[in-house]
């Protein structure tokens, strides 16, 4: 880490024969006076000063002088343009005068004693070390099939993401994210590629300040989602804007309880009541019991629906709705996701199995249910590695709040669904991604825009560099 210079000076000291110019200039003018003066008094005894030659000492001495203050100000600038590219702060510049780390002046050293501005830049290494960034970049190509039907089609997207974090202190961190996508659409930050070449939007996703508690931390702002979740309830791109806490306690023998809290902001409207969620979820791990881990984790979520005046056709999806446009049932879900791990076969090839269920305690329907299992198998962290799963889910119209779950096919709520997938890591932050999704309607009453016979389906191909 860069410091300043404790000696208060910005200049090294010049050479001592240049340093003295300045005295011996004095010394010699008084003994060109003393001379002058004596051969004044005793013309008689005395040879007469060469006036001349005297004069033109003088000069030489002023040049020198003058030559020394240029030198010493084209130093002086030097040091400062270096000092600027270390974000090093200089201090003020000054003129002739008493050197504060040599000379006895004590208004020059009580400034050199004083503490720094408050803002005086830190150095570029500590700067460093408090600022974290990463982000990624997919391209994607996907094709969708309907039995023949004549709404197939092949298209492409692209997704851009980039973010950082700032260490202000060891208690306050400030963070954002940039990415792509529509604004309108909290559930992706893919864009097609489409449009007759029109330029990507760029959107602030993530921005937020997070204090440290020890093992608890607050975020407020746009946060980054604070609960243990699967897709069947809260799609991965989903932020939401609020207050969130997180809690952590170590157990002995190497387990962990967490609790996770979030106060979200869906809709505020001046004129009405907002739209709010209220949700907690209490959390364990346990400790590794042979080659086995287990986690289970508990969530109840409460919408407040008011205001639904922010809400566009990607918000409301397949959730029923009332004639008068607003959503027909309340949104009170109760989430159980479980969870185990395990390693026998070898650190290449975990397994990992995880179900979910969700039931909605407000619902105005029967179709108030949904539930799903995923297994993986294998890693995804080193080149050459290889990761398999495959997922089953059932979601029913009403069973989760349909904004802000998955957005994997077109069916938000309301399917019975299929899913294989395979990662490859082809180098260090390079993914080569495959998936292929079949589902249908769980019933084809409340989506009379899909054939509840027809089977639908998706593949997707992605290259991902994360960085």
């Amino acid at each position: 880490m860069y410091t300043k210079k404790q000696d208060g000076g910005a200049v090294p000291p010049l050479p001592q024969r240049r340093r003295n110019g300045a005295p011996s200039l004095l010394r010699f003018i008084a003994s060109a006076l003393a001379l002058a003066a004596s051969g004044v008094v005793g013309a008689q005894s005395a040879p007469a000063v060469d006036v001349a030659e005297v004069l033109k000492q003088i000069e030489a001495l002023r040049a020198e002088q003058a030559h020394i203050a240029e030198m010493q100000a084209r130093t002086e600038a030097s040091i400062r343009a270096l000092e600027a590219s270390l974000g090093v702060a200089s201090p003020p510049a000054r003129g002739v005068g008493p050197d504060p780390a040599t000379e006895t002046n004590p208004i020059a050293l009580s400034a050199a004693a004083a503490p720094a501005p408050a803002n005086t830049p830190a150095p570029l290494a500590e700067l460093a070390s408090r600022l974290n960034v990463a982000g990624d970049l997919r391209v994607r190509a996907q094709a969708d099939y309907n039995a023949g039907k004549s709404d197939e089609r092949n298209s492409a997207q692209v997704r851009g993401r980039f973010g950082a974090t700032y260490a202000v202190s060891d208690f306050v961190t400030v963070g954002a994210r940039l990415v792509t996508g529509d604004y309108d659409n909290p559930k992706s930050t893919d864009v097609p590629v489409s449009n007759f070449d029109n330029k990507f939007r760029v959107n602030l996703d993530l921005a937020y300040t997070r204090l440290d508690f020890g093992g608890a931390q607050v975020y407020a702002g746009r946060v980054p989602q604070p609960f243990v979740r699967t897709e069947l309830v809260w799609d991965g791109d989903v932020m939401p804007q609020g207050v969130s806490a997180n809690y952590k306690l170590l157990l002995a023998g190497g387990g962990a309880i967490k609790a996770n809290g979030l106060f979200f902001v869906v809709d505020e409207w001046a004129a009405g009541k907002d739209s709010t969620m209220l949700g907690g979820q209490l959390a364990y791990e346990s400790p590794a019991l042979g080659n086995w881990k287990y986690d289970a984790a508990a969530a109840y979520y409460h919408y407040t629906l008011g205001s639904i005046a922010g809400a566009t056709a990607t918000d409301f999806r397949t959730n029923l709705r009332k004639p008068d446009g607003t959503y027909l049932s309340d949104f009170h879900l109760g989430d159980l996701i479980v969870g185990a791990t395990y390693s026998g076969f070898g650190e290449r090839w975990p397994l990992r199995i995880v179900g979910d269920f969700v039931h909605n305690f407000g619902a105005a329907t029967s179709a108030d249910t949904g539930y799903g299992v995923d297994l993986l198998l294998g890693r995804a962290s080193k080149k050459g590695d290889w990761r398999v799963g495959y997922g089953y889910s059932v979601a029913q119209t009403d069973s989760v709040f349909a904004a802000f779950s998955h957005d994997n096919t077109s069916l938000a709520t309301n399917y019975r669904q299929h899913m294989l997938s395979a990662d490859y890591v082809l180098a260090p932050g390079t993914f080569i991604n495959a998936t292929w999704a079949r589902y249908k309607p769980y019933n084809g009453i409340d989506t009379p825009a899909f054939d509840a016979g027809d089977w639908l389906d998706r593949v997707r191909l992605a290259l991902l560099v994360t960085f």
